[in-house]
């Protein structure tokens, strides 16, 4: 935590308004309010004092104050006001250097949950200082060198003793990623597809690219764009952000890819045109069943009443009764029909009767 002091001053006139901020860059040349720079979100507060004024002039204390102080807030702050009347700018502004740092790194890839952290200090202290560590806020070891074994799930900070206030900026493994797509929906064959992923980190993460199933992919950084894209390229994608402490692996995003000159729609009206034309065959095909059957029933019964029995008659209806029985005996066990296997009982049926009847003519 840092913090600047200000005071300034302005001509007194009646009715007077003033509005402070602190800034230290701009956009379109217009000053960059802290409060509304996404670097310091949510880090930075004003502390402003009444105004006092005279018959002739009226004056003011501003103090900036930072916290969580990080090596990027190295920077030329400058105060701004404005009045009802005019706008004043402190030129030059006052330059605030964050020197205190966490530098990590690994000594060797066969021990993960080991880094070498090494606190330093760039500013000047007479006599001899100690560093000490916090891991999550509270006080671990004291040293250089930090000895303890870490863990992705912590972060970390030193200080020199005395100054814990001025503590390092916190160092930790990568946050859950956000991972997008651009364009995004079905990509068309041949197109190209952009893959982003994005993690707070600190150090600054290294980013890898993963499809699921595939371990040939390990394309680096941040961004991950496919050119030229096709169907056997679509699938489930994760990116893996990492730095010294630790890694973070983000959920799946899936790329779904459309054939070229293939209507979307083309895959599930195929699929409905051929659902419907089976139950279609397979009504008519039971209709048709239904109509022999009753047809030889009452053949059956005219011959009972007199005369010979017709002997083609009674050959088609216990033909006809072996032949249903593959789907009589289906829809009584399961009590609904498979259609595939249904549909090819019911056509095999329908052409032996075809034959009989044919053979009958």
């Amino acid at each position: 935590m840092g913090d600047i002091n200000c005071t300034y001053e302005f001509p007194y006139n009646d009715g007077y308004s003033v509005t402070t901020l602190w800034f230290t860059k701009r956009e379109i040349d217009m000053p960059v309010n802290l409060k509304h720079d996404a670097d310091y979100a949510g880090r930075v507060e004003y502390s402003c004092g009444e105004v006092n004024c005279t018959s002739s002039s009226c004056n003011g204390t501003c103090t900036l104050r930072i916290k969580d102080l990080r090596q990027s807030d190295s920077a030329e702050y400058k105060f701004r006001f404005i009045t009802n009347i005019d706008k004043f700018s402190g030129d030059p502004g006052v330059t605030l250097s964050v020197t205190d740092q966490v530098k990590v790194s690994f000594p060797s890839s066969t021990d993960p949950t080991r880094a070498n952290m090494t606190c330093r200090s760039m500013c000047s202290l007479a006599g001899g200082f100690t560093y000490i560590w916090f891991r999550n806020g509270q006080y671990v070891e004291q040293g250089i060198y930090y000895k303890g074994n870490i863990s992705s799930e912590d972060n970390y900070a030193c200080a020199v003793e005395g100054y814990k206030h001025l503590h390092s900026p916190l160092v930790y493994a990568p946050k859950t990623p956000l991972v997008t797509v651009s364009p995004s929906g079905k990509i068309k064959e041949g197109s190209s597809v952009t893959l982003s992923c994005s993690s707070d980190a600190n150090p600054a993460a290294n980013y890898t690219w993963f499809k699921e199933h595939d371990d040939s992919v390990g394309q680096s950084g941040q961004n991950y764009t496919i050119t030229n894209i096709t169907s056997e390229l679509g699938g489930s994608y994760y990116c893996q952000p990492r730095n010294a402490i630790g890694r973070h692996n983000s959920t799946f995003l899936f790329i779904s890819v459309k054939e070229d000159n293939v209507p979307e729609s083309t895959s599930s009206s195929q699929t409905t045109a051929v659902a419907v034309g089976t139950i279609g065959v397979l009504l008519a095909t039971i209709l048709l069943l239904v109509f022999l059957w009753m047809r030889t029933k009452r053949a059956s019964r005219n011959s009972g009443q007199g005369g010979r029995p017709n002997t083609v008659e009674e050959r088609t209806r216990k033909s006809l009764a072996v032949w249903l029985a593959p789907v009589s005996n289906q829809i009584s066990q399961k009590g609904s029909f498979t259609l595939r296997s249904t549909l090819k009982d019911t056509t095999l049926c329908l052409s032996k009767l075809l034959l009989v009847f044919l053979k009958r003519k």
